[in-house]
């Protein structure tokens, strides 16, 4: 049986986000965990039951937060997070010259690289995993996968600077 997300969301919605505002204090940030939390719902419907949702949200609305403050507190002000912002504005670009734009400066990143790498940087910089999970989704270890993601971010840096 799988739950109903939608009726999921309208009904503990309000909470899970008052839960990330909260934790996080930046609206921003708490919309995008909120929405990291309902995704993670989607991803997993068919293994939850019905017994105890706002428990479970609550806490699964915890720990998306707690991941978000974890790795602002290991990069504060690095390039790091200025580079996942230079790869949103790609992922997001909706003009067909931003998006040739976007789509050349992505060729020339990945060009270099395993098309393994394109999906860690998918997994981890768009789709909000953590490294332990994009590590069990590709089949490598959470190093190898940190490494991959450092050698992107080393190339991002060199490639803005040109």
């Amino acid at each position: 049986m799988s739950l109903d997300v939608e009726a999921l969301y309208k009904q503990y919605g309000p909470m899970v986000l008052r839960r990330c505002r909260q934790l996080l204090h930046n609206e921003t940030f708490a919309v995008d965990a909120m929405q990291d939390v309902f995704v993670n719902v989607l991803r997993k419907q068919n293994q939850l039951s019905d017994g105890g949702l706002s428990s479970l949200l609550y806490r699964m609305a915890t720990n998306v937060c707690l991941n978000i403050l974890r790795r602002h507190r290991r990069h504060p002000g690095d390039s790091a997070n200025e580079n996942e912002d230079l790869v949103m504005r790609l992922a997001n670009a909706d003009n067909l010259e931003d998006h040739a734009i976007a789509a050349n400066l992505l060729n020339r990143i990945f060009k270099r690289h395993p098309e393994s790498t394109r999906t860690i940087a998918t997994l981890h910089l768009l789709d909000g995993m953590t490294l332990e999970e994009v590590a069990k989704e590709v089949g490598m270890s959470v190093s190898g996968v940190r490494k991959r993601l450092r050698g992107l971010r080393s190339q991002i840096v060199e490639l803005q600077e040109v």
